[in-house]
């Protein structure tokens, strides 16, 4: 047997594994991925051969990595082994595995980024914003917000925004990102109690 036909003989039983640590019943990942309860069956068991037709829309269902079917997840490190992103001189490091839900990066923005064109966007979802290091530019909507070390933002990425470094050293940022309607919330101090 190849290397290859046994991580793909290996996917069922994570599949199974995956559906039923979400208590997820063949139906309900049938109706939700619009893939047939024989076809899910035949996965499960070994008897079907997996395709990135079938695992793309079952790994965004069960929201587990594609790697997680594929490789064996290292049970005994918790530590999360990120693979850097780099987008237009930006780097971004995930800090969290699951796919869809709330999202966190590390984010180093290099001296007098962006370069070239500064365009404000807009998406679906929220973010927020801690600064790690540096000082950098939030360019939200009609405002400019100059934020230092230990700083937090918050806003709704359908207001047009950007961030950029004009300074002369790397800035980093830890960023949370949720999508629509999902809100990160932070306490600037512990809550009093009543005496």
């Amino acid at each position: 047997m190849s290397d290859v036909d046994a991580v793909l003989q290996s996917v069922g039983p994570r599949l199974r594994a995956a559906r039923l640590q979400r208590d997820t019943t063949l139906t309900q990942l049938s109706e939700t991925t619009g893939i047939s309860i024989s076809t899910l069956s035949r996965l499960e068991s070994g008897q079907r051969r997996a395709t990135l037709e079938l695992l793309l829309p079952l790994t965004r269902a069960l929201q587990v990595p594609l790697d997680s079917l594929l490789d064996e997840p290292a049970s005994a490190d918790p530590r999360v082994h990120h693979r850097p992103i780099e987008r237009n001189g930006m780097t971004m490091l995930p800090l969290t595995r699951r796919p869809g839900g709330l999202q966190a990066y590390k984010m180093i923005l290099p001296p007098g980024w962006p370069t070239g064109e500064r365009e404000l966007r807009t998406h679906e979802g929220y973010e927020w914003l801690y600064v790690l290091n540096g000082r950098f530019v939030l360019h939200l909507g009609s405002q400019e917000l100059v934020l230092m070390p230990g700083e937090v933002v918050e806003f709704d990425t359908h207001v047009p925004h950007l961030l950029s470094n004009p300074g002369p050293a790397p800035v980093e940022l830890l960023a949370l990102f949720g999508p629509q309607g999902e809100r990160m919330h932070v306490r600037a101090r512990p809550a009093r109690t009543a005496d």
